[in-house]
């Protein structure tokens, strides 16, 4: 969910003391250590309810092999947790309207299921992070029978409904036994079940104070991997390895329709390089849940070959955590149901070797790495065409797009890049060099220097 445009409203609305905090700074000596696992990881978000006809944690089981085949890494489960039927919306409800934080969905299975299914994940050394939720609980969580004060208080007294989200009441944060027993839940799925971190819904809606408390704990634990739905400069600063740039992802929109140049890329670049700490991790994406049910990604925001340059740069930008969600590789070209099951049709996976390609070149090669050098390469078309290197222990990678409908004519003149280099997507050995070349509509050129 994505609604921080509305937090202000909402404090309002609801006397919510915690939203003054939300932009506390934290101590600017906060340093950002991530898991090693990460560094050259990624992300594949898994929908479990549309992911099989069956829609359970068992029936997912069978896809693991084809998955970390494709270059998965981490796997990213949407909320696990049993959904309120209180004001449910549709049939089923959200997945973030939980009613109880320590059990399972029985729409996916039980929480023998779940363990399994984490030990087989590791066995085959990817890793497993959940989806939590911790803005708010279902309309019947069962905190709001035995724990009535952990709930904001609208002005009629009753618990209050964050934003639109009628199905779901706001968590007090002013509320010290709330935020102890918030942890506890947390923990209790890292003890138990021996996740690997955690996603964190709406985490720009809850203050940074709680957020260096509860990570600093679950380290206690565990190395958590630690991911923020959230753009807030607070996150990082408060122990997340990773928030969303969604000025980046709406930027690359715009690109896609045309009412944006390339160069507008490196506005928001520039932006959240100034806003996050150095090397902060950032999920770059084209799709996820709510974008592709609410906003037609990305079959509807980047259509056909559209798709293929941005998904380059997800994977190739500084900083870039990339992310892949379900049915991508197939790919899926419709806004698949948030409260019915709605399954996937899993039979071409078109895409696959595709994001393979450029999972495994993320995974292998030094220079793109977090902390290797970002450097802009004029093609003497930058309006049209993006182009970047990356560098780091003696590694280069080069990458080219065309974020255009037409052809580009480029020319590049950086002397140092001319020379052998591999091409990553064609597979063999070319020459760079001064001369001009053009690219199709939507191109996209990868290369390898060693």
């Amino acid at each position: 969910m994505k609604k921080n445009t509305l937090a202000l409203l909402f404090a309002i609305l609801t006397g919510f003391s915690g939203i003054a905090q939300l932009h506390k700074t934290p101590d600017s000596n906060n340093k950002l250590d991530h898991p090693d696992w990460i560094i050259h990881g990624n992300i594949y978000e898994v929908n479990v309810r549309q992911y099989t006809k069956e829609g359970t944690l068992n029936a997912f089981a069978k896809h693991l092999d084809r998955l970390k085949d494709m270059g998965v890494q981490t796997l990213w489960f949407m909320p696990l947790s049993p959904i309120s039927k209180l004001d449910r919306k549709g049939s089923l409800g959200s997945y973030y309207a939980v009613s109880d934080y320590k059990a399972i969905n029985p729409e996916f299975g039980t929480m023998a299921d779940w363990k399994l299914l984490v030990k087989s994940i590791h066995s085959k050394g990817m890793k497993v992070i959940i989806d939590w939720v911790p803005n708010h609980t279902g309309a019947d969580h069962i905190w709001l029978t035995t724990h009535p004060d952990f709930f904001v208080k609208d002005k009629t007294g009753k618990p209050a409904v964050p934003f639109d989200w009628t199905d779901t009441r706001q968590l007090d944060y002013g509320n010290k036994e709330m935020q102890d027993s918030m942890i506890a839940a947390m923990k209790y799925w890292l003890v138990n079940t021996d996740i690997d971190g955690f996603r964190c819904d709406v985490a720009w809606n809850v203050p940074g104070e709680f957020w260096r408390k509860c990570i600093s704990k679950l380290k206690q634990v565990k190395n958590v991997f630690m991911l923020a739905e959230g753009d807030k400069s607070y996150l990082p600063k408060s122990g997340f390895d990773a928030v969303y740039p969604w000025t980046m992802f709406h930027m690359m929109e715009l690109i896609a329709k045309g009412e944006r140049p390339a160069f507008g890329l490196d506005s928001i670049r520039k932006q959240n390089d100034a806003l996050y700490p150095a090397q902060t991790l950032q999920l770059y994406f084209t799709s996820n849940h709510d974008e592709n049910s609410w906003n037609k990604a990305d079959y509807g925001s980047f259509p056909g070959k559209v798709h293929a340059p941005f998904a380059v740069f997800t994977q190739t930008m500084v900083n870039s955590l990339p992310l892949i969600y379900s049915g991508q590789e197939e790919p899926v070209l419709r806004a698949l149901a948030f409260f019915e099951k709605d399954p996937i049709q899993f039979e071409n996976f078109q895409r696959a070797g595709f994001y393979k390609t450029l999972l495994s070149l993320h995974k292998r090669n030094p220079a793109l790495a977090p902390n290797a050098s970002f450097k802009k390469i004029a093609t003497g078309n930058d309006a049209t065409v993006y182009a970047f290197l990356r560098e780091n222990a003696g590694k280069k990678v080069l990458v080219i797009l065309n974020l255009s409908a037409t052809e580009q004519t480029i020319t590049i003149t950086d002397k140092s890049l001319f020379g052998k280099a591999y091409n990553v997507f064609k597979g063999n050995s070319q020459t760079i060099s001064g001369k001009p070349s053009t690219m199709e509509p939507w191109g996209y050129l990868v290369f390898e220097y060693n």
